[in-house]
């Protein structure tokens, strides 16, 4: 499963999650444009289902496995969202699941993925190796491992996100989108370039967890330490080998945020388009609003990513 997609498994998945996946809202806000002087369109994927734009690429992977595999069973790995899509995905397709993860995963995201009715393994991010925790199991039990963004039909499903929103949209002239191990915006890049070879990518990352842009810099995939940031989405120690490729290829450049700016950006969503949205979702409005995208966008995409926030970090965020 290395062979890198295309925009037509974009195009593919897209058919192949129709009416499954909800085609999430793309939201405006005056103020926002009038603050920035530019055109900037949100793609919902907090409205999606699970909470996440996850759940597009998890049932575009599970569909796509043979009889034999289904019956077995598969196993992810994940801190939430993920974790939530391959659950969901799972039981329409009634196929058996476990998820791995972290001892420090948001609650919230744990619950719903239990309520899925995934069987649930913890793990200590610190101190194991989520990938060998989970190929372990995998190789005790049968299970096909889904990972959570170095996958074809991962990355493919995921990219279905900006093919909806170029398409509601289609003269945007660039697109942000947040970076954790590349799924989402290798597919939306793909589905980006394969629209409007013209259109400009960028990605959007934690400072505090900028794995995909120090890769970029030295022109090869590195490893960080284990990330401390609110976007915990984002906690990737480094960029996936199908994935990275595809950012050097078609990424302009990726753009990192402070814990301070991905506050700021989370709480002006839910005050002035009154949405709740994670902190990952975060970081792209943070990015704007500290004026760090680059010069002459005038018509931007930006997707949000998520929307499973622990109540304690709303509540600290608007203190």
């Amino acid at each position: 499963m290395s062979i890198p997609p295309t925009y037509l498994d974009v195009l593919a998945a897209a058919t192949r999650i129709d009416g499954l996946a909800n085609r999430t809202p793309v939201l405006t806000s005056r103020i926002f444009n009038a603050q920035l002087g530019i055109e900037v369109f949100f793609k919902g994927e907090h409205l999606q289902r699970t909470g996440s734009f996850k759940f597009r690429g998890a049932y575009n992977a599970l569909s796509r496995l043979d009889a034999a595999a289904q019956r077995r069973g598969v196993i992810a790995f994940s801190s939430g969202n993920h974790a939530q899509g391959v659950a969901l995905a799972a039981r329409l397709l009634a196929i058996p699941a476990v998820i791995c993860m972290p001892t420090d995963a948001p609650q919230v995201k744990v619950d719903a993925t239990a309520g899925y009715g995934a069987e649930i393994v913890r793990y200590d991010r610190l101190t194991q190796d989520r990938e060998a925790v989970a190929r372990s199991i995998a190789d005790a039990r049968g299970l096909t491992l889904i990972p959570p963004y170095d996958h074809p039909d991962i990355i493919a499903g995921q990219g279905t996100a900006a093919l909806e929103l170029c398409q509601a949209v289609p003269d945007l002239d660039a697109l942000l989108v947040p970076v954790g191990g590349g799924g989402l915006i290798s597919g939306s890049a793909l589905a980006a370039h394969g629209y409007n070879p013209a259109l400009r990518v960028f990605g959007v990352e934690p400072a505090n967890a900028a794995d995909t842009y120090e890769s970029l810099r030295q022109g090869t995939r590195v490893t960080i330490a284990p990330p401390d940031t609110m976007a915990d989405g984002l906690r990737i120690t480094t960029p996936g080998k199908i994935t990275f490729p595809l950012v050097q290829q078609h990424v302009e450049a990726i753009i990192t945020v402070t814990e301070a700016e991905i506050a700021a950006g989370t709480r002006y969503i839910m005050a002035y388009l009154k949405q709740v949205i994670e902190p990952s979702a975060g970081t792209g409005p943070g990015a704007l609003l500290a004026g760090k995208l680059p010069s002459g966008v005038r018509k931007l995409g930006v997707i949000l990513c998520g929307g499973n926030i622990e109540p304690q970090v709303l509540a600290e965020l608007h203190r």
